[in-house]
């Protein structure tokens, strides 16, 4: 929900540092405060193979897709911040799906219908359409921005928008946060500077964490686009780049790309003040949201669960995340279309389905991905 306050720091003021920036934000800080949580919603791939465009296409040429997100809507939507790694671009007409996306204009409307406050765009497939493709994606979500204050960040058109879009700053319930999201490679590229995609360049990462420190945020969220595709288990490298986040000030790292789940751990670094250490979580791979993959394990996805807790003398907490898996359904199989549904919330209701046999094949492939990840939902 749209309970968040983005700040758009970088085009004040140039007599003002970051941290005072941030500081002179009207943020009353009494003796004493009142226990609170911001919760904030992260979700893996969202995406638009051929098929689901041929299902989703009316009569009139208009697209449906109402029916994709309806049983996770009350999570999105009851979030303080809900985010979405958005996996196409919006390149217009011919509207294709793999190997290089192009998904129906209104689909990125009908995902921020459903509550999501944040797109990420840096992912492998954001050049799939190239130069063209970026730009009209891009300004089509900063069309959103303007008209319904839906951000976008990963990628940026000039300067002046990375400033504001790496990292992103947002505000919920009081707790200033920073979301850091970079992908490590495209499947195309471009000659120009701009559009930008922010890739795995630690350089880059580096600073864009420093400038959160510096303006005194409370959390430091990574969004990577990385890992091994199909593999539940994260590699040595993925582990390696989460150390070196954490190690950086990261507070949570929540990551996409391989389409299938992978396990979630933790990796303690030193505190910044050099007492102690801190464990920072690390889901490595929340997999698909919604798509028409059919691969083993592909239709299990997880949606990531992140809560910062005030308490009465002020002091923040990041709980440990909350794991929903769920289950991606295609058409014929629940509904007539695509709908991704809590696997939790439907397990011993296989009366509902209109093929029996795929409630059969999520409840086998919830145990498989559960013992193999170990993951606890």
């Amino acid at each position: 929900m749209r309970r968040f306050l983005i700040l758009c720091i970088f085009s004040c003021l140039t007599t003002l540092s970051l941290a005072q920036t941030f500081n002179s934000f009207p943020l009353a800080r009494p003796l004493f405060h009142l226990p609170d949580t911001a919760t904030i919603v992260v979700m893996g791939d969202v995406m638009m193979h051929r098929d689901q465009i041929s299902n989703a296409r009316r009569s009139d040429g208009t697209y449906d897709f109402s029916t994709y997100l309806e049983n996770l809507k009350d999570m999105v939507a009851g979030a303080d911040v809900a985010v979405a790694n958005m996996e196409f671009t919006l390149a217009g007409k011919p509207y294709t799906g793999y190997p290089c996306f192009s998904a129906p204009d209104g689909y990125e409307d009908y995902v921020a219908d459903c509550g999501v406050d944040v797109f990420l765009t840096a992912n492998n497939h954001i050049l799939d359409k190239g130069k063209s493709g970026i730009e009209r994606t891009l300004k089509r979500y900063s069309l959103m921005e303007e008209t319904h204050g839906i951000k976008h960040t990963g990628c940026s058109v000039s300067a002046s928008d990375d400033a504001r879009r790496f990292p992103l700053f947002i505000v919920s319930r009081g707790i200033r946060i920073a979301l850091v999201n970079f992908t490590y490679g495209t499947n195309t590229s471009i000659d120009s500077k701009f559009p930008k995609v922010h890739r795995t360049d630690t350089a880059e990462i580096g600073k864009a964490i420093r400038k959160a420190k510096s303006a005194g945020v409370d959390f430091i969220i990574a969004l990577p686009h990385w890992g091994t595709e199909y593999v539940l288990k994260h590699s040595a490298s993925q582990e390696k780049l989460a150390r070196w986040l954490a190690s950086q000030g990261c507070d949570a790292i929540v990551g996409a790309h391989p389409h299938v789940v992978q396990d979630v751990g933790t990796v303690a670094v030193p505190n910044d003040n050099g007492v102690g250490t801190k464990s920072v979580p690390v889901v490595y791979s929340m997999g698909n949201v919604v798509s028409n993959m059919s691969a083993v394990n592909t239709r299990i996805g997880m949606m990531v669960t992140l809560k910062i807790v005030t308490d009465k003398f002020g002091r923040r907490e990041l709980l440990e995340p909350e794991l929903t898996l769920t289950w991606c359904t295609r058409p014929g199989t629940l509904t007539g279309s695509y709908s991704t549904i809590p696997v939790k919330d439907f397990i011993g209701k296989r009366d509902l389905w209109m093929a029996k046999d795929d409630y059969d094949n999520m409840v086998s492939s919830y145990n498989r991905v559960r013992t193999i990840t170990g993951i606890k939902d």
